[in-house]
C-alpha cells in the first residue's frame, strides 16, 4: 500500500512539474537510509488570473499571479445606458484586452488561466445567467456570452460571478487571517454598487436554489416604504443604497453634475467634517440596517454578520442607529445574537474574492494548465 501511495504522489508531482506549477528546490537528507527527500516550490508566475468588477459607473480589472502579486490594474468608465448589457460588455472587453496585453508584456511565458467577471445581481448555477441586475435595468442576461463575443482571441475560460459573494469570501478569509474565529454560518451585507450580500456555511458560499441566497438588498423592511425597482416597497436598498443616501444627505446636485461616485466621496468628506445632514442620513441608514440584520439572523441563525463596502468605511456613523435597532433583541436573548464585524478590504474585496475563487478552482484541477514545451533533444553526430 505504501509503495502504491508513493507511486501516486510521484506521478502527481511529476505532472505538476511538467505543467510548470512547481519546481524542484533542492533536497534534504532523510537522516537514515534511502534517497534524500526532494524539496518542491510553487512557481507563482506560471499562472495569471484576470478579475473584473462592474460598479455603477466603472469597470475595474486586476491581473495577478498565483501568489496574488498584482501585475496590472486598470479602471474605465462604462457610461452604459440603463437596460443595455451589450454596451457594458463592450467596455469589459476593451479593459480586459488592455489587461491581457499588459500581462503578455510583463510575463510572456505565463499561462492565462481564467477571467472572472463580478457582477451585481444573482448569478444562476452553471448557466451563469445574471437573473436580474436591478441597478442596471437588466432581466435574465447571458453576460458571459456577451463578454466572450467581445474577446474572440482570449485563450481562457470566462466566468460570471456575483460580486457580493466574491467580497464575502475575501472578507471572511481576511478577517480569519487577522485572528477572527468565524462560526459555521456567516452572513455578509455590503453597500457600494447597490446593496448586496452573501451567505457562507463552513467557509463556502451557499447560493440557494436560484442564486438568491444572501441577496439582502431586496429584503423588504417596511410594508409602506419607498417603491423599489425590483417591484416591491420598502427594500433595504431603498434606505441604505447609494442613491437614497446621497439624496438624504442633500447631495443630489453633486450626483447630477459629477456622478454617483463623486457624490459618495463628498458624503464621506462631509461625514468627517461633522455635517449634520450627512450624520443624520447615516443614522437613519443604521436603523434600517439593524432591521435587516434582525431579519437575516432570524432566518439563517448566522453567528456573525460581516458588513462591507461603505458600511464598513462608515461604521462609526452607522453604529448608533444599528445598535439602537438591535438593543431590544440583545437584551432579551444576548447569547443568541450574531456578532457584528466590519470588513477590512474596502474596495479591494470583490476583485480579491474573484481572484481567490479562480485560484482555488485551479488548485482543485490543475490539468487546465498546459504542459511546458519540452526542450529539443540534441543527438550527437557519430
Amino acid at each position: 500500500m505504501r509503495s502504491e501511495i508513493l507511486a501516486t504522489v510521484t506521478t502527481l508531482v511529476t505532472e505538476l512539474i511538467d505543467r510548470g506549477l512547481v519546481r524542484e528546490a533542492g533536497s534534504v537528507p532523510t537522516g537514515g537510509r534511502g534517497r534524500p527527500r526532494r524539496l518542491l516550490g510553487l512557481v507563482p508566475e506560471r499562472v495569471v488570473v484576470l478579475a473584473a468588477q462592474v460598479s455603477l459607473e466603472s469597470v475595474h480589472v486586476m491581473a495577478a499571479d498565483f501568489r496574488g502579486r498584482v501585475l496590472h490594474r486598470e479602471s474605465a468608465p462604462h457610461r452604459a445606458p440603463y437596460g443595455d448589457p451589450r454596451a457594458l460588455a463592450a467596455v469589459i472587453g476593451c479593459v480586459v484586452r488592455s489587461a491581457e496585453a499588459a500581462v503578455r508584456d510583463a510575463a510572456p511565458d505565463a499561462h492565462l488561466a481564467q477571467l472572472a467577471v463580478a457582477m451585481a445581481g444573482p448569478v444562476v448555477g452553471t448557466s451563469q445567467l445574471v437573473a436580474a441586475a436591478i441597478d442596471f435595468g437588466w432581466r435574465s442576461t447571458d453576460l458571459r456570452a456577451l463578454v466572450t463575443a467581445e474577446l474572440p482571441l482570449l485563450e481562457c475560460p470566462v466566468d460570471v460571478v456575483n460580486d457580493a459573494n466574491m467580497a464575502a469570501l475575501a472578507e471572511y478569509h481576511a478577517l480569519e487571517a487577522a485572528g477572527v474565529e468565524h462560526p459555521d454560518t456567516v452572513a455578509y451585507i455590503k453597500a457600494d454598487t447597490g446593496v448586496g450580500g452573501g451567505l457562507l456555511v463552513n467557509g463556502r458560499v451557499h447560493s440557494g436554489s436560484h442564486g438568491m441566497a444572501g441577496e439582502i438588498g431586496h429584503l423588504p423592511i417596511a410594508l409602506d416604504g419607498p417603491h423599489c425597482r425590483c417591484g416591491t416597497r420598502g427594500c433595504l436598498a431603498t434606505y441604505i443604497g447609494p442613491e437614497p443616501l446621497i439624496h438624504a444627505a442633500g447631495l443630489d446636485h453633486v450626483a447630477a453634475t459629477e456622478g454617483g461616485e463623486a457624490a459618495l466621496a463628498e458624503l464621506d468628506r462631509r461625514l468627517r467634517a461633522a455635517d449634520p445632514a450627512a450624520i443624520a442620513a447615516l443614522g437613519a441608514a443604521g436603523h434600517a440596517l439593524g432591521a435587516a440584520v434582525l431579519g437575516v439572523s432570524g432566518v439563517t441563525d448566522a453567528g456573525e454578520i460581516i458588513l462591507g463596502g461603505y458600511l464598513a468605511t462608515w461604521a462609526s456613523w452607522l453604529r448608533p442607529g444599528l445598535d439602537a435597532r438591535l438593543a431590544g433583541r440583545r437584551a432579551l436573548a444576548p447569547d443568541m445574537q450574531p456578532a457584528i464585524t466590519f470588513g477590512v478590504l474596502g474596495a479591494e474585496a470583490t476583485l480579491r474574492g474573484a481572484f481567490q475563487t479562480c485560484r482555488d478552482a485551479l488548485l482543485d484541477d490543475p490539468t487546465g494548465v498546459p504542459a511546458l514545451p519540452q526542450a529539443p533533444v540534441t543527438v550527437p553526430s557519430p
